[in-house]
């Protein structure tokens, strides 16, 4: 699912936080720039960071499809959002539809409601609700 888009120029998202890439925030400042490799690399290091948040914090047996969703989900919010978040709860204590049906409520930046973070968590619902096959 390709959401953010690919920028090479800083720009502050939604949230104000400075990004870069396809939604890289670490160590990105005003006026910075990255290369297409670069970009790979961060964006690479960004999933393997979010899996590994899925992976210490989600102590209940996943599908490969709910899995992908919260690691989306996570890749988004960051990890302190997630553990802090009713969807997690609801995930370990075995509410699987539940905490899919929570990704919905993430769709909020700055106070605002967000249509690209309604279509956003209502792809990753879908994905989390249904195994998945392109």
């Amino acid at each position: 699912m390709d959401y953010e888009g690919c920028q090479l120029n800083a720009y502050q998202c939604s949230a104000n936080v400075w990004t870069n890439g396809y939604g890289h925030t670490v160590g990105v400042t005003p006026n910075s720039e990255v290369t297409h490799q670069e970009v790979v690399g961060n964006l690479v290091r960004d999933v393997q960071s979010a899996e590994a948040v899925v992976d210490q914090w989600v102590t209940v047996p996943l599908e490969q499809h709910q899995f992908d969703a919260f690691v989306s989900f996570v890749f988004n919010v960051g990890a302190g959002n997630f553990q802090r978040s009713t969807l997690l709860k609801k995930l370990n204590a075995e509410d699987y539809t539940g905490a899919c049906n929570e990704l919905t409520r993430w769709v909020y930046a700055d106070g605002k409601r967000l249509k690209g973070l309604v279509r956003r968590r209502s792809a990753e619902r879908e994905v989390c609700l249904n195994a998945y096959t392109p």
